[in-house]
């Protein structure tokens, strides 16, 4: 399973790398992959894992989710 998570304040490499350990960091998280310029991460995920968790991680991290696809 798949899901987009579109993400506001995002400027430069840095943030990719903290966006993608912190989603790394959730249970069920396969792998990260951010697009800086589209300002989205594509996670892949072993299950479902619930959206409210993914926006958690990323909301710690200092980012905001603007919704998950």
């Amino acid at each position: 399973m798949k899901k987009k998570i579109i993400i506001e304040g995002m400027s430069c490499n840095h943030c990719v790398s903290h966006v993608e350990n912190a989603l790394m960091e959730v249970e069920g998280v396969k792998s990260v992959k951010v697009d800086l310029k589209g300002k989205y991460a594509l996670v892949d995920l072993a299950n479902d894992v619930d959206d409210s968790k993914l926006k958690a991680a990323v909301d710690d991290a200092g980012y905001e989710v603007i919704r998950i696809e």
